[in-house]
């Protein structure tokens, strides 16, 4: 078995509309970023990558490649799960936390585990989600952006690496 953590922030930008584990989350600004901003997306992904041992979502989709403007996180996610599966692991759990004074997650929480899930490939019981604010601390305290971070782990499926 193996264990990765994931870590991404992005601070909100007018105009751009906000998706959070593939869900779009209406009455918000949306977060400012070279790929749709999915914040929770690309802490998974790093969670993914780095309990693989396989890099960072920068080196995967680097934010200098036009190929990656504007994209879909959770096909960023659902390659991300391929390679890691590819790499002879399967992924047992992911567990995340979003750090943000708004929007609100709760009403939202299950459509995004299911979202999770299966660009993951995974069953919904095996994603958690939860929101967490920040208690006015700091600037995502004070609401300028969202910080999200996943663990997940993952178990060895072959012995070729």
């Amino acid at each position: 078995m193996r264990i990765g953590q994931g870590y991404d922030s992005h601070v909100f930008e007018a105009g751009r509309r906000l998706v959070l584990g593939g869900v779009e989350i209406p009455g918000c600004d949306g977060l400012k970023a070279h790929s749709d901003g999915d914040v929770l997306a690309h802490a998974i992904i790093d969670a993914l990558f780095g309990a693989a041992a396989l890099g960072d979502i920068g080196s995967h989709f680097p934010d200098t490649d036009a190929r990656w403007r504007g994209a879909d996180s959770m096909r960023l996610l659902a390659a991300a799960a391929d390679e890691v599966r590819a790499a002879g692991y399967a992924i047992s759990n992911i567990d995340a936390t979003v750090v943000c004074e708004r929007p609100k997650l709760r009403p939202h929480v299950e459509a995004i585990r299911a979202s999770v899930a299966a660009a993951a490939g995974v069953g919904p019981g095996a994603v958690s989600v939860k929101g967490k604010t920040n208690e006015k601390m700091d600037d995502v305290g004070a609401g300028r952006g969202i910080v999200a971070f996943a663990s997940v782990l993952i178990e060895e499926t072959s012995k070729e690496k």
